[in-house]
Protein backbone atom coordinates (compact mmCIF):
# COMPACT_ATOMS: atom_id res chain seq x y z
CA UNK A 1 0.00 0.00 0.00
CA UNK A 2 1.54 3.38 -1.03
CA UNK A 3 0.85 6.45 1.66
CA UNK A 4 0.75 9.96 -0.59
CA UNK A 5 1.59 12.69 1.30
CA UNK A 6 0.06 15.66 -0.21
CA UNK A 7 2.99 18.33 -0.27
CA UNK A 8 2.64 22.37 1.81
CA UNK A 9 3.31 25.13 1.46
CA UNK A 10 4.63 27.94 4.00
CA UNK A 11 2.69 31.37 3.75
CA UNK A 12 5.23 33.53 2.19
CA UNK A 13 5.66 30.64 -0.59
CA UNK A 14 1.51 31.05 -1.35
CA UNK A 15 1.72 34.77 -1.26
CA UNK A 16 3.99 35.28 -3.74
CA UNK A 17 2.10 32.39 -5.87
CA UNK A 18 -1.48 33.76 -5.43
CA UNK A 19 0.16 37.40 -5.83
CA UNK A 20 -1.02 38.71 -2.37
CA UNK A 21 0.38 39.73 1.06
CA UNK A 22 0.57 37.96 3.56
CA UNK A 23 -1.29 39.57 6.18
CA UNK A 24 -4.02 39.36 3.04
CA UNK A 25 -4.40 35.42 3.95
CA UNK A 26 -3.96 36.23 7.78
CA UNK A 27 -7.11 37.95 7.46
CA UNK A 28 -9.11 35.61 5.29
CA UNK A 29 -8.08 32.81 7.89
CA UNK A 30 -9.34 35.51 10.47
CA UNK A 31 -12.99 35.70 8.75
CA UNK A 32 -13.06 31.92 7.84
CA UNK A 33 -12.88 32.25 4.01
CA UNK A 34 -9.96 30.25 3.99
CA UNK A 35 -9.68 26.77 6.21
CA UNK A 36 -6.00 25.78 7.19
CA UNK A 37 -4.50 24.44 9.61
CA UNK A 38 -3.56 27.45 11.09
CA UNK A 39 -6.20 27.32 14.41
CA UNK A 40 -4.56 23.91 14.88
CA UNK A 41 -1.09 24.86 14.62
CA UNK A 42 1.56 25.11 18.22
CA UNK A 43 2.45 28.19 19.49
CA UNK A 44 5.48 29.52 17.08
CA UNK A 45 5.10 26.88 14.61
CA UNK A 46 4.75 27.88 10.34
CA UNK A 47 1.06 27.71 8.97
CA UNK A 48 1.32 25.44 6.47
CA UNK A 49 -0.75 25.15 2.84
CA UNK A 50 -2.64 22.78 0.68
CA UNK A 51 -2.40 22.92 -3.27
CA UNK A 52 -6.56 23.00 -2.45
CA UNK A 53 -6.16 26.10 -0.07
CA UNK A 54 -3.91 27.76 -2.79
CA UNK A 55 -6.90 26.99 -5.43
CA UNK A 56 -9.16 28.45 -3.03
CA UNK A 57 -7.09 31.61 -1.94
CA UNK A 58 -6.31 32.14 -6.12
CA UNK A 59 -10.39 31.84 -6.45
CA UNK A 60 -11.68 34.10 -3.23
CA UNK A 61 -8.73 36.97 -5.35
CA UNK A 62 -9.95 36.54 -8.33
CA UNK A 63 -13.58 37.05 -7.31
CA UNK A 64 -12.66 40.03 -5.05
CA UNK A 65 -10.80 41.14 -8.07
CA UNK A 66 -13.24 40.61 -11.21
CA UNK A 67 -16.32 41.33 -9.09
CA UNK A 68 -15.44 44.24 -6.86
CA UNK A 69 -17.18 42.35 -3.71
CA UNK A 70 -16.82 43.87 -0.14
CA UNK A 71 -15.27 41.24 2.12
CA UNK A 72 -19.32 40.36 3.76
CA UNK A 73 -20.45 39.39 -0.11
CA UNK A 74 -16.98 37.40 -0.95
CA UNK A 75 -17.42 35.69 2.52
CA UNK A 76 -21.12 34.69 1.18
CA UNK A 77 -20.13 34.02 -2.02
CA UNK A 78 -17.80 31.44 -0.63
CA UNK A 79 -19.96 30.09 2.21
CA UNK A 80 -22.11 29.32 -0.73
CA UNK A 81 -19.29 27.65 -2.81
CA UNK A 82 -18.04 24.96 0.23
CA UNK A 83 -21.54 24.47 1.21
CA UNK A 84 -21.85 23.24 -2.82
CA UNK A 85 -18.73 21.46 -2.78
CA UNK A 86 -20.16 19.65 0.21
CA UNK A 87 -23.03 18.61 -1.55
CA UNK A 88 -21.12 17.42 -4.62
CA UNK A 89 -19.01 15.41 -2.28
CA UNK A 90 -22.46 14.01 -0.72
CA UNK A 91 -23.59 13.15 -4.31
CA UNK A 92 -20.12 10.89 -4.98
CA UNK A 93 -21.49 8.81 -1.91
CA UNK A 94 -25.02 8.27 -2.95
CA UNK A 95 -26.50 5.68 -4.91
CA UNK A 96 -30.30 6.62 -5.00
CA UNK A 97 -32.57 8.84 -6.89
CA UNK A 98 -33.86 10.41 -3.97
CA UNK A 99 -31.28 10.81 -2.67
CA UNK A 100 -29.80 12.10 -5.69
CA UNK A 101 -33.09 14.52 -6.06
CA UNK A 102 -32.69 15.95 -2.80
CA UNK A 103 -29.44 16.80 -3.01
CA UNK A 104 -30.29 18.70 -6.48
CA UNK A 105 -32.66 20.42 -4.47
CA UNK A 106 -30.44 21.96 -1.62
CA UNK A 107 -27.94 23.11 -4.61
CA UNK A 108 -30.40 25.17 -6.34
CA UNK A 109 -31.01 28.04 -4.38
CA UNK A 110 -27.36 27.99 -3.98
CA UNK A 111 -26.11 28.21 -7.36
CA UNK A 112 -29.14 31.39 -7.56
CA UNK A 113 -27.59 33.20 -4.57
CA UNK A 114 -24.30 33.21 -6.11
CA UNK A 115 -25.85 34.36 -9.55
CA UNK A 116 -27.48 36.47 -7.67
CA UNK A 117 -24.48 38.12 -6.07
CA UNK A 118 -23.27 38.79 -9.48
CA UNK A 119 -25.98 39.62 -10.88
CA UNK A 120 -26.25 42.44 -8.64
CA UNK A 121 -22.33 43.56 -9.60
CA UNK A 122 -22.78 43.01 -13.37
CA UNK A 123 -25.93 45.41 -12.98
CA UNK A 124 -23.78 48.13 -11.23
CA UNK A 125 -20.78 47.64 -13.96
CA UNK A 126 -23.16 48.25 -16.44
CA UNK A 127 -24.31 51.50 -15.38
CA UNK A 128 -21.02 52.65 -14.60
CA UNK A 129 -19.74 51.49 -18.71
CA UNK A 130 -23.32 53.28 -19.80
CA UNK A 131 -22.51 56.77 -17.64
CA UNK A 132 -18.47 56.51 -19.00
CA UNK A 133 -20.11 55.96 -22.69
CA UNK A 134 -22.66 58.89 -22.27
CA UNK A 135 -19.26 61.03 -21.19
CA UNK A 136 -16.63 60.29 -23.80
CA UNK A 137 -20.05 61.49 -26.45
CA UNK A 138 -20.21 64.40 -24.59
CA UNK A 139 -16.33 64.78 -24.76
CA UNK A 140 -16.53 64.16 -28.77
CA UNK A 141 -18.89 66.13 -29.43
CA UNK A 142 -17.36 69.22 -27.80
CA UNK A 143 -14.05 68.11 -29.66
CA UNK A 144 -15.76 68.68 -33.04
CA UNK A 145 -17.25 71.94 -31.83
CA UNK A 146 -13.56 73.23 -31.08
CA UNK A 147 -11.86 71.85 -34.34
CA UNK A 148 -12.95 74.61 -36.88
CA UNK A 149 -11.46 74.75 -40.08
CA UNK A 150 -8.61 76.65 -40.16
CA UNK A 151 -9.37 79.84 -43.14
CA UNK A 152 -6.61 80.53 -45.68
Amino acid sequence: MTITVERTHRIGEVAEQVGVTTRTIRYYEELGLLGTDGGNRSKGSHRLYTDADIGRLTELVRLRELLGLSLEELTALADTGQARAALREQWAGTSTDDERAAIILQSIPLVERQLELIGSRRQKLDEFAAELKAKLQKLRTEQRKLQKPVSR
